[in-house]
């Protein structure tokens, strides 16, 4: 639960950024190069490759050389994380919000 709990958090952390979320966001139309990443953003070329490390060391995107072209691809399973969290929060306070709900309109508890 604890690895769990630090994967999330990596995670959260990789996505805390609007660079990063942005490269997830156009890596989520499907893979491309470092180079083609980096012309989107107004940063150095070494300050892009931090955020490309941020995101590889979080498991968000891995990256595959083939002679000098660096290529981008995300990991969507990896996004799975995150999605299983908010459902499970979600889950979490529906459930509250339920039981507040029946606290309120039935009659038998005001009377308590």
């Amino acid at each position: 639960m604890a690895q769990h709990l630090a994967q999330l958090d990596g995670v959260f952390v990789a996505l805390a950024d609007p660079t990063r979320r942005a490269v997830i966001h156009r890596l989520g139309r499907g893979p491309t190069s470092v180079g083609d990443l980096a012309s989107a953003f107004p940063i150095t070329l070494p300050s892009f490759m931090k955020h490309v490390r941020t995101l590889e060391s979080n498991g968000l995107i891995r990256t595959v050389k083939t002679g000098r072209v660096r290529t981008c691809v995300l990991n969507r399973e990896r996004l799975a994380l995150v999605d299983d969290w908010l459902a499970n929060e979600r889950r979490s306070w529906e459930e509250r919000t339920d039981r507040l709900e029946a606290f309120v309109t039935d009659p038998k508890e005001k009377h308590r």
